[in-house]
């Protein structure tokens, strides 16, 4: 099964600590992963950001929430026990802990008044399943799908500009990426638009190396419609009589299937970037954007509270 919703991990917690001892947050986990038959595949899944693994995150805001609620306690970190709030809790022997069970408890609804501004609201779907969307998943979920839904938004923006721009303007474009991914050291004197008539089907280049022995050739297509496989082929051939080892073929539209496979399967290698990649490379290596606003989100230092005497 894929990783349930956090409120599906309240209730199976509030059991595993319902001995009285303490548990270690870790092996809290690998038990619930045991008990709801989560494969480690779906354990492993990280959060958009990479910091953690959107099953952990999950489970540890459902003790959050638990120990806002004051059914649950830490006595140290990474460790939980059952409050006696939660010892009577089980003794009603509850079908289900979800936030609507935990808005009963006046310390749950302080916390949540806090936060329902930051609330996920997903555009698309009616109030029902903005309700459900919102509420099944944790903080930083809902932070990442916002940050997702506004990189969406700015990457059909490039896009559009891109289309909008002359043929002459792409192949600057596209040699201003490369080097900004790296090409020929990141050095911009090492990139150059070549592109005029009589070209040979190459517009651009980027030296590898200062005296130039390792080159990089570079097609740029501002087409709306799709690049097929016959524009493959000739790029492969320009760059075979050129005795180049490698290219790059890079179109504000898309690629045929055909075009795809004749890439792959070409004599040299050949890297193909269609226009919705080309929009989330000029975001990820800042060309064409610039950054607008900043957030930055804090964790409490446990060291810093550990180490004073």
């Amino acid at each position: 099964m894929a990783v349930p919703g956090y409120q599906e991990f309240m209730l199976p917690l509030l059991k595993i600590a319902a001995d009285g001892q303490e548990h270690r947050i870790s092996d809290a986990m690998e038990t619930l992963a045991s008990d709801m038959d989560i494969s480690h595949e779906d354990q492993d899944i990280m959060l958009p950001s990479g910091t953690q693994t959107r099953y952990y995150n999950r489970g540890s805001w459902a003790i959050t929430y638990l120990t806002k609620s004051l059914l649950l306690e830490k006595p140290a970190r990474g460790r939980f026990r059952l409050a006696p709030r939660g010892a009577e809790v089980l003794r009603n022997a509850p079908s289900r802990i979800d936030d609507a069970f935990l808005e009963q408890f006046p310390e749950y609804q302080a916390f949540k008044t806090k936060k329902r501004a930051a609330k996920l609201i997903a555009p698309s779907a009616d109030a029902d399943e903005r309700v459900a969307v919102a509420s099944d998943i944790t903080p930083e979920e809902q932070l990442e799908a916002a940050y997702e839904e506004l990189r969406d938004a700015l990457a059909d923006d490039l896009r559009r500009r891109v289309r909008d721009a002359s043929p002459r303007f792409f192949e600057h474009l596209v040699i201003r990426l490369l080097v900004a991914m790296g090409y020929g050291g990141g050095q911009v004197d090492r990139g150059e638009v070549t592109g005029r008539s009589g070209d040979e089907g190459i517009d651009g280049v980027i030296r590898e190396d200062r005296l130039g022995l390792d080159m990089v050739y570079v097609q740029a297509k501002k087409w709306d419609s799709a690049v097929g496989p016959s524009e493959i082929d000739k790029f492969v051939g320009s760059l075979m009589r050129k005795k180049a080892t490698k290219g790059v073929f890079i179109t504000s539209g898309a690629f045929t299937e055909g075009a795809q496979r004749a890439a792959k399967e070409a004599a040299v290698k050949v890297r193909i970037i269609d226009g919705d990649e080309l929009a989330e490379l000029m975001i990820d290596f800042n060309v064409g954007v610039a950054p607008a606003d900043t957030y930055i989100v804090k964790k409490v230092d446990t060291d810093f509270f550990e180490g004073v005497a």
